[in-house]
């Protein structure tokens, strides 16, 4: 995991990417696991979904990397932060009762070496894991103004396939994957929780907050942008997207990962 990117993208993290109440009831569905239970939170940014699963009663053990992301977390005594990454959690072996990854997996460098150490701090499961693979989603308006942020997707995301057999072959575990179709006012600002709403990609602030848009070259997203302004302006994106605007949801490729001993 790459701690000094989030150290400069992370600025103002929290703002932008708070906990969506749906994908925090779809995690505690998946983990099955009774209130009191100790979860470990793998590459767990600001904290949201820690605190999250904490208000509810779980205690958390949260392992991040980035100091800024620490910096923003805010504090509650039921969640205990560590410096440590995927690949060296910093927890006893079979200390927790279950493992989340949330939205992190792509930035892990090496997703075999960190579910050797997930089997080895949680040997029985359950894992959830909430990701995103390009390849299992309708094709988004976003390509159209960011080819090659969102060609690069394919290759920063790998197939949900692959990553679900390694995590699942490590642990000896049962696999099961379940669709996540974006709502319409996820509340968790993703790169693709605008596909109903262009605007927000104007706002230089919730750019900043998504790695794919934060990291590609500034020629790039300034020549995105300013496509997009214009077809906003002009009412060409709603006459080609505009018929997004009315649906509830958007299968873009958000996937949920659960491993457990079979």
């Amino acid at each position: 995991m790459n701690e000094n990117k989030y150290n400069t993208i992370g600025v103002n993290y929290k703002i932008n990417r708070t906990a969506d109440y749906r994908i925090v009831s779809s995690i505690v569905g998946l983990l099955n696991l009774p209130t009191g239970a100790t979860i470990a939170d793998i590459g767990a940014g600001t904290g949201n979904y820690s605190n999250a699963l904490a208000i509810l009663g779980y205690k958390i053990k949260a392992i991040e990397p980035s100091e800024e992301m620490q910096r923003q977390a805010i504090p509650n005594g039921n969640v205990e932060w560590y410096s440590g990454s995927a690949e060296s959690i910093p927890l006893s072996d079979n200390s927790v009762d279950g493992v989340i990854i949330v939205l992190s997996i792509h930035h892990f460098s090496s997703v075999r070496t960190a579910a050797k150490e997930i089997r080895r701090i949680c040997p029985n499961g359950p894992i959830v894991v909430f990701t995103f693979d390009p390849r299992q989603g309708e094709e988004p308006w976003l390509k159209k103004y960011f080819p090659e942020v969102y060609q690069k997707d394919f290759n920063s995301f790998p197939p949900i396939n692959e990553v679900a057999d390694v995590i699942a072959e490590e642990g000896q575990w049962k696999k099961t994957i379940q669709k996540f179709p974006l709502p319409h006012d996820l509340q968790d600002k993703n790169m693709y929780a605008g596909w109903n709403k262009p605007e927000i990609y104007l706002d230089p602030r919730f750019r900043q907050n998504v790695s794919g848009l934060a990291l590609a070259s500034r020629s790039v997203i300034q020549k995105g942008i300013e496509e997009l302004r214009s077809d906003i302006e002009t009412g060409k994106w709603d006459n080609k997207f505009g018929y997004l605007r009315n649906q509830n949801s958007f299968d873009a490729g958000f996937r949920f990962i659960k491993c457990v001993v079979s």
